[in-house]
């Protein structure tokens, strides 16, 4: 008799979510964790300027940074958040510019703090390395009306 109440009842079928909910927070908490660390790039005060936004492109284009003390920094570089030498900044955006596409485009943030020096010699050494034309980033004007 016991043999035949067993079979009546049939098989369980249901799932267990509570292991599903578990992994999903774990990684809800890790990617809370490495969010903030994926931006790239050097901290530098962008100066304040009242000009139009560049369309959007499919390249990503070449930034050169140029920080309050005079240091270039390539967002391509092997360590983007290690200064380069102004040889190696040339090398390595002839390399990118002569491999893919000359007319990628190619930016320079300037901090508004940096000599004006500096600036122009990042401008110059990527010139020579092959872009086409260099262009500035700037932070929008805050309007205060």
């Amino acid at each position: 008799m016991a043999s035949w109440h067993q079979r009546s009842r049939g098989l369980l079928s249901e799932i267990n979510v509570v292991p599903f909910i578990d992994v999903m927070l774990v990684l809800l908490v890790i990617f809370m964790i490495t969010t903030p660390l994926l931006t790239q790039g050097v901290k530098i005060e962008l100066p304040h300027t009242d000009s139009k936004a560049l369309p959007p492109q499919h390249k990503e284009p070449l930034i050169v940074t140029v920080d309050a003390q005079g240091n270039f920094y390539l967002n391509i570089a092997a360590k983007p958040n290690q200064p380069v030498t102004p040889q190696m900044l040339s090398h390595l955006v002839e390399i990118q510019l002569g491999a893919s596409d000359a007319a990628r485009p190619v930016l320079v943030r300037g901090d508004k703090n940096a000599n004006y020096g500096k600036v122009m010699e990042a401008m110059v050494l990527l010139q020579k390395a092959g872009a086409a034309s260099v262009g500035l980033i700037t932070d929008p004007e805050k309007n205060t009306r």
